[in-house]
Order: structure tokens, then sequence, then C-alpha cells
């Protein structure tokens, strides 16, 4: 098993490269469902090399016995993977980032009915506090109803928290299984249904002519986003305590809005900026514990 320092290294690490995602998926000119399934065509079977080079082998008793929530979640991964790619093209990948990192507002809302805990006042204060941070980052507090475009974006974003927080959900139910085991299986679930899905809906017609860089930023995105990243973060999982990987979760947040404003430009007012203080802030400050646990 990792020490505990190399750990945090290794999950700091994963945490600045998901948080480049959204300037990567910006210059690939693919439909997000097509960049979704490259995702998992990739990754579960680097994944996979990853295991068998470490002399393992998949647990197919565990996968049988958690088929059921495997394949759910699985499918639940590809359409959350669309829903925020769409975002990052109809705002801006600060406001679409910010507005996923709901996920544990939502998470917590649901608490109560998903798995019976008790609400305190300081994480109802996280709720309305997250809220209110909703607000200015989606432009409302700051000139009304936005455009159609950026609340389009908003709106992909916050159902993209929202997936997120299912799946979430449905991993409780998945137990006696290898982080690894789990994680391919879900990337290959994933991108079985993509395909399904882009052959259905026709989208490998809607792809545009892809240049070399754009090539690499694909294969990018599938082997260090995805491979690379899944590898670090959940090879480091066992060495720290949930509260730790929590709380370092952040820095995702944090790297992609500094790069939406110092690469791509997307500028940050006084209100988003503020919004990006409360929706962070309230997330951040709901997963550390309380006095009296």
């Amino acid at each position: 098993m990792l020490s505990e320092r190399k750990a945090r290294i290794n999950v700091i690490l994963s945490m600045f490269i998901y948080g480049t995602i959204g300037l990567f998926v910006r210059y690939i000119p693919l439909p997000s469902s097509v960049i979704s399934m490259v995702r998992g065509l990739i990754g579960a079977p680097f994944l996979l090399m990853i295991v068998y080079i470490q002399k393992k082998r998949l647990s197919r008793k565990a996968i049988k016995a958690n088929l059921v929530p495997i394949l759910i979640s699985g499918s639940m991964l590809g359409f959350n993977w669309i829903l925020l790619f769409e975002a990052y093209r109809f705002t801006t990948v600060a406001t679409a980032t910010l507005c996923y990192y709901l996920a544990p507002i939502i998470l917590l809302a649901l608490s109560p009915f998903t798995f019976g805990e008790k609400l305190s006042v300081r994480k109802l204060l996280c709720i309305v506090t997250a809220l209110f941070g909703m607000v200015f980052v989606s432009g409302v507090a700051k000139s009304g109803i936005p455009s159609v475009s950026e609340l389009r974006g908003v709106l992909l974003g916050v159902a993209a928290a929202v997936l997120y927080a299912l799946i979430v959900i449905t991993n409780k139910h998945i137990s006696n299984i290898s982080a690894y085991d789990k994680t391919i299986m879900q990337l290959a679930v994933s991108a079985v249904w993509m395909l399904g899905y882009n052959l259905v809906t026709g989208s490998f017609a809607q792809c545009g002519e892809m240049s070399v860089l754009a090539v690499l930023m694909l294969a990018v995105l599938g082997i260090v986003h995805t491979g690379i990243a899944y590898l670090l973060y959940f090879g480091s999982t066992e060495a720290l305590s949930s509260q730790t990987l929590g709380i370092l979760s952040y820095i995702d947040p944090v790297v992609a809005v500094l790069l939406s404003a110092l690469v791509l430009k997307e500028a940050m007012g006084i209100y988003e900026i503020l919004g990006a203080v409360l929706v962070l802030g309230a997330a951040f400050i709901s997963e550390l514990p309380e006095k009296n646990q």
C-alpha cells in the first residue's frame, strides 16, 4: 500500500488533471456523446492493462454480485459526461464546472431520503449558501435572466451535477469489489451505452474533420484524463481518509476556474467570483466533520 504522503501527491496530481478537462474538450470538434464514448473505449482497456501488469485479475464473482448497480451507474456515467461537455460548449468552463460542483450539495439535500441522515443547521446553511452562490454564478444577480445559450449551459451543468449525485448514490449499493474492477466495468458499460446512443442518434455523422492537434487532444483525454487520472486517484484511496479525499477534490474546480480565466480568457467579474466562493466554500464546509460526531 502507498504511503500517505505519496497517496496525497497522487490524488493532487489527479485533481490537477481533472481540472484541465474543459480546456481539452473545447478544442475537440466532435459531438459530446462521441467524446464520452472514446473516454470509455480508451480508459477501460488502459486500466485493465494496468491490472494485468500488476499480475492481478478481475474478480468475476464480485462483478457478478454487483452487476445491476454497475450497469446502472456505468450507463449514467456516459450521459453525465455528455451533459458536462455540452455545458462547456454553451457557457464558460468556470461556470460549467461550478454548476457541476453542486453535486455534493445535491447529495447533502437528498441524504435524509437516500441515506436516512439528519440535516444539521450547518448543513442546511451550506445548502442555502450554495444556492445563493449559483444565483451569482448564473449571472441572474448581475443582469437578470441570462442569454438562452448561457442559461442552457448552466442548466446542463446542473443536470450533470444531479446525474453525478445519482451515480454516487448508486455506487453506495456496490460492495466487496475493488476500485479498479468497479471502475473498469463502469467505463466499459459507459462505452457500450455511448456506442449504441451514437448509432441511434446519428452522432457519428456530425463528426467534424479532425486536425492532428484535435486527435492528440482526444487521445490525451482518454489516456491521461481517464486512464492515468483514474489510476492515480483510485490507486490512492485506501491510504487516505474520505475527509482528506473530499478536501483535495476541490483542487479540480479551482484549477478549472483559473484556466478558464488565464488560458481561455473567459471573463469572471466580481459577481462570478463571489458565486464561486459561495458554491465551493459551502460544498467544502459541508464535507468537514461536525463537532458532535
